[in-house]
């Protein structure tokens, strides 16, 4: 009985006798199959190969967590600390020894949070080894491929972890799409973690909103705005996306400023035709 993992999305499924013939992750059309075909890995073969985790102190209070050679969709984690509480924000696949003995010299972990479905990986590894609950959305609830009871599957538009961390449901990349805010972040003037809810774009001044990213699906005017109208009630002036990009300062005034943008394009308002 093997628990196995899709190596193009990274999640891992229930375990079973024999490997999956379809990842549901993938095959849904915010995803992809590989063209190549559907593979399967497990984490322990992951173990015999060459990967690793490197644990970056980016400032102060936050980690980023990513491994090499880049594996699945490539995204980075975050440990987010305050106060004796250590978040861990969307998670990834690999996980060894050297990785649970670093994250366990920085004091552990209290609670695992995601984002969206994409992100799921290994998650009930991590749960079980730093024994720690897991909050997902409970709209995103048909996209989780391993079952835990460590899943607290929370409801409503807000929930709040720890003394100002607090996650807010955003929804338009998946119906349960959040992000995290973080108000003691960024010297206290607030830090907004987005997975790719909100997506950090090449001109890192810039971020923008999409159903699937790699198939190029927009979301409609209208849901951006009703995004846009939550996350400028939060309180955050820099912004980390999964992929390592960040936009380093007026985090809020560009979101508003992006999601403008974004919705005069889609109106047909925005470029001369």
């Amino acid at each position: 009985m093997q628990h196995y993992l899709c190596e193009t999305c990274g999640v891992q499924y229930e375990e079973s006798m024999e490997v999956p013939e379809h990842c549901k992750i993938c095959e849904e059309e915010r995803q992809y199959v590989s063209p190549a075909g559907q593979s399967w890995t497990t984490l322990e073969n992951m173990k015999g190969e060459s990967f690793r985790n490197k644990i970056i102190l980016e400032e102060s209070g936050l980690y980023s967590v990513k491994t090499m050679p880049e594996f699945a969709i490539g995204q980075t984690a975050y440990l987010v600390q305050q106060e004796g509480f250590n978040l861990l924000w969307d998670c990834i696949s690999y996980l060894d020894e050297e990785t649970i003995s670093e994250i366990t010299r920085l004091g552990g972990l209290d609670a695992i949070a995601l984002s969206h479905p994409h992100y799921y990986s290994t998650q009930v590894e991590w749960a079980e080894v730093f024994d720690v609950p897991i909050y997902i959305h409970e709209d995103d609830r048909k996209w989780v491929m391993r079952e835990s009871e460590r899943i607290v599957y929370w409801s409503g538009e807000s929930l709040e972890l720890h003394n100002g961390i607090t996650i807010h449901r955003l929804g338009g990349h998946f119906k349960g799409g959040a992000v995290l805010e973080w108000k003691e972040g960024f010297n206290n003037n607030g830090i907004l973690l987005t997975g790719d809810i909100i997506q950090v774009v090449a001109d890192t001044e810039w971020v923008s909103f999409m159903y699937s990213y790699p198939n190029l699906i927009p979301l409609p005017a209208m849901k951006v705005k009703e995004m846009a109208e939550v996350v400028g009630k939060l309180t955050f002036a820099r912004l980390y996306n999964a992929f390592h990009r960040v936009v380093k300062e007026n985090a809020h005034e560009r979101v508003q400023m992006s999601a403008d943008r974004y919705v005069k394009a889609l109106e047909g308002v925005l470029f001369e035709t």
